[in-house]
Order: structure tokens, then sequence, then C-alpha cells
């Protein structure tokens, strides 16, 4: 029996469509990945199923007493509250089951008061509390956030004081404390370091509720989902089996398509030329009309049209000086020092270099500070010559209501229009991404715009926070490949090992500073 039924569903933006008469159902205990390249609805389709959008046409609908819980980047945490705070909120139901059995203990002393009825719904609230571990609620609690790196932030730190991925970590905290009948999962290795990912993914192979994960860190969905549905060309199509079992199968029917496309081309061509032919002599027009006929009934095959894919070609400036940085006894932060110890450390010319470590840890900072977007605390940062930085950076405002035309046309005033739209196609970006408000635009294309601002600069250093969060994988393996032809610097913030590993000369494991 279905838990979530998804009948019918169309929904677009203005013009741009994104489903169509699609239909979606998870069973009891099914893992599931949504996967797809960026800006085909993934998100969307989240968005749907949580009621968070309301779709054009189509029906959602959830069995009876199922919960569901949503990893939302956005939330709101109200300022005051701590971490444990937070954290203890996932049991808010068994709170006030104890504040029931409080209250029945009050009745008991009303004058005839059914002491047997009272005393029967106190054993049952009871054992609602055991089962669930009400007594070592707490206990809990520190196994979760231990697990996921929450609690080095500190339980009493107020929520509002720690960074936009640090939040993210704690309603992941939150929301496997709360154990759902279905948890939705949008992208949640993100802000997650190694360690914690393969925490993340034991806890998931073990998870015996159903889950809906998207992701484009490919091993880790892989070992975790035994359902697929790809979602491509406003259609939705379910597989079984892992990740690399359904490329198997979707290669193998889009080759067989391929070939049954090609023998149908010929022979509609064959059947055409036929009728050509013979149509006008009356010895053989019955047998061309009959041709005919069986072309007008023939049901064509049509190939979907190839997405496009993106190149990245990062363009270099002037040769720099041998010292890119140089951080003597830096110390880095905001209120605090985040490092056990002062910083030393030397970035040379032509290095590419992976900065690795635990979220939250001040490895985005170490880049701010390097950069001179944030003061140092302590000692210094001496920056070589003739630089020409490329930065990207891994948070950005929201709401940026210009389309990407706009964005690259304002930032490069020199260009015309039609070099600004092939700057941007290049990126993998169509005429209907191009014209579309940025805010709209998924995480996956929204990056894809700033790689385009990026590459149209000239520079001899690039700084990157996090560059493959959010994009696919054909736009992820093409940003490897150009990072590698890359005849600059790099120092690069990166959660991913499968990405970096094999082409940066040095790895800084920000888990020793």
């Amino acid at each position: 029996m279905s838990i979530l039924e998804v009948k019918n569903l169309t929904h677009g933006f203005g013009e741009r469509a994104i489903f169509e008469d699609v239909s979606f159902r998870l069973l009891k205990g099914e893992h599931i990945g949504l996967v797809g390249a960026n800006g085909e609805g993934k998100s969307t389709f989240m968005s749907i199923v949580t009621g968070k959008l309301l779709p054009d046409e189509g029906k959602v609908e959830w069995s009876r007493y199922v919960t569901a819980g949503y990893l939302d980047q956005h939330a709101v945490l109200e300022k005051g509250s701590s971490v444990r705070d937070v954290l203890r909120t996932a049991f808010d139901e068994l709170f006030k089951t104890e504040e029931r059995i409080n209250e029945i203990y009050m009745h008991m002393a009303d004058e005839g008061a059914d002491i047997d009825a009272l005393m029967e719904e106190v054993g049952e609230l009871q054992d609602r509390l055991e089962s669930r571990d009400f007594y070592i609620l707490d206990a809990k609690i520190d196994e979760v956030a231990r697990a996921l790196g929450v609690m080095d932030y500190g339980m009493d730190t107020d929520v509002t004081d720690l960074s936009g991925g640090q939040r993210t970590k704690i309603l992941l905290a939150k929301l496997l404390l709360e154990k759902p009948d279905i948890l939705l999962l949008d992208e949640p290795t993100n802000y997650l370091d190694a360690e914690h990912i393969d925490w993340l993914k034991r806890y998931l192979q073990n998870y015996e509720n159903a889950f809906v994960l998207i992701s484009h860190d490919i091993p880790f969905l892989n070992d975790v989902i035994n359902i697929v549905y790809h979602v491509e060309n406003q259609n939705l199509t379910r597989y079984s089996g892992n990740y690399y079992q359904f490329q198997e199968v979707h290669a193998m029917k889009k080759s067989q398509l391929e070939a049954a496309y090609e023998r149908q081309q010929k022979e509609i061509a064959d059947l055409q030329d036929f009728v050509n032919r013979n149509k006008a002599r009356v010895a053989t027009r019955n047998m061309a009309m009959s041709r005919q006929k069986k072309l007008d009934k023939m049901d064509i095959i049509e190939l979907q049209s190839e997405k496009p894919k993106p190149s990245f070609d990062f363009k270099m400036a002037r040769t720099p000086s041998r010292f890119i940085f140089q951080a003597k006894d830096l110390e880095i932060g905001y209120d605090r020092v985040l490092t056990r110890t002062p910083l030393n450390l030397t970035f040379e010319r032509n290095k590419k270099v992976a900065i690795v470590g635990a979220n939250g840890i001040g490895k985005s900072t170490l880049l701010k500070s390097l950069l001179g977007l944030i003061p140092a605390l302590g000692g210094q940062v001496e920056r070589g010559e003739y630089l020409e930085l490329g930065y990207f950076e891994q948070e950005v405002p929201g709401g940026n209501r210009q389309s990407p035309l706009e964005a690259v046309w304002d930032a490069f005033p020199a260009l015309n229009q039609a070099e600004v739209r092939a700057a941007l196609a290049r990126c993998g970006l169509t005429s209907k991404h191009i014209e579309s408000q940025i805010q709209v635009l998924s995480g996956g294309e929204q990056a894809k715009v700033r790689f385009c601002l990026l590459m149209n600069r000239e520079n001899n250093v690039l700084i990157l926070d996090e560059p493959t969060n959010h994009l696919d994988v054909d736009a992820k393996d093409e940003l490897k490949r150009s990072l590698q032809a890359y005849k600059g610097s790099i120092l690069m913030v990166c959660h991913e090992p499968d990405f970096y590993e094999g082409w940066v000369d040095d790895v800084w494991d920000f888990n020793d500073f």
C-alpha cells in the first residue's frame, strides 16, 4: 500500500514546464533516490509533496496518520534557543504526553474521579513514553549531535549565532531524532564532512522507515537507496535497484530506443520513396496508397533532445609572484578564535590545494581572512603581487530578481547580447533559464550562473568554497576536468574526496589546525 501517492501532476513556472502528467508512489520502507540533471524539478517536486507549492494540476495523497519530516534549509530558528533546545523540539509530542500524565494525576484528586479509568490511561501513556525512550532523551540527543558534529558548536550556543551550514546540520539532527514515517532529504550532505557523511550513510542504510533523497553525491546515494525515480524531460520514471543499476538500465533503454528510432527512420524513408515513385502510375497506385496509409498510422518514435552540457574554461591572467598567500600566526574567527593554535600557512603559485575538515571549524572563514574580506583576530596575511583572484562563495544571498542575462551583462557591459547568451549556454543553461529570474532557478543552475561570471574574468588564482554543492553529475565532471586543466593556482574547500583526489597537490586537513 502506498503511503504517499502523486497522481497526474502537472506544474510549471510561466512558460517553463517542469512536470507533465506524472505519477509517483512511495511504499512503506522504500528508500528512494530522486535523480536528474540540474533544473529538472527535483526540489520543486519536494516542495509540492510537502505542500509548500500547489501544483497546476494533479493530486498529492498521503496515507492517514503518516508523519513526514522535511529538511528545510531555509527554516528560521528563533533567537534565544540553544542547540539543545532546538533538538529537544523533536520530541514535543512526548513532552505533551508527559504533561497529560501530570494533568491526569491532578484530576485523580477531584471528587468523583474514575480512578481506575485514569490509571489505565496513565499506564497507556507511560508505555508510550517508555517505548520511545523518553527517559533517556538527552542521551539520544547527545548521540546524534556527536555523530553529526553538532556537539562541536556547544549545546548551549544560541542557534542564531551559527552559520547557515551549521544551522542546517542542527535541523538535520532534529529531523533524524524525530524519526518520521517518511524522511524527505534535499542534499543533506552539502554541509557534512566525510566522517559525518559516513555516519549518515550507515543511519539511512538501517532506517526502517521510508525516505526520499536528492543528492548529487553519487557514491553516497548509491549506497543507501533501493528505488530510483528519474526526473527528465517533464517525466518521472521509476526504476528498481540502486543508482548504478539504474544507470545500466537507463543506458540500455536509451540504446534500444535509439536503435528502434534508426530502424523506423529507415522504414519511413523506404516507404516514402516507394510512394513518391509509384503514386502517379496506374499500375502501382494502389500499392503506393497502401504504403501511404501505413505511414499515416505509424506511431512515430521521438528521441528526446539532449540536455545542454556545460563546458567550463577559466581564463588565465598574467603570472603572479611566487607566493600567493603567507599567513603568519594567523588567528581567524568573528567573535572568537576558531583554531586551537595560530596558523602559519604558505600557498605558492601554481599549487592546487584542497581544504577539508569538519563543518563549522573555520574553512570558509580562512578563505575570507586570506582574501581580506574579514579582518584577522591576530597575526597577519601577506598577499603576493599581481594577483587576479576569482572567488566562488559557498553561500550567497537569495532573492535575486535579475535574470542570468542581466547579471552577466551588468558585469561585462562590453559584451553584446549574443555573446552573453553564448557564455551562459556554455555553462549548460538554456534560453528559458537565461531569461528567468535567478531566484527561481535551482541551486545547480544558480551555481552555473556564478561560474559563468567567474569564467569571463581573467584570473590567476581561483578561491573556491564548496564549488560542487548542488551541481549534477555532468556539471561536476566538467568542473573537475576544467580545474585539472587550469594553469593557475587553486585553493578550494571541498567535502567530496571523489572530486579532488588524484589532481590536487596537497590537502590541508583543518581538523589538525
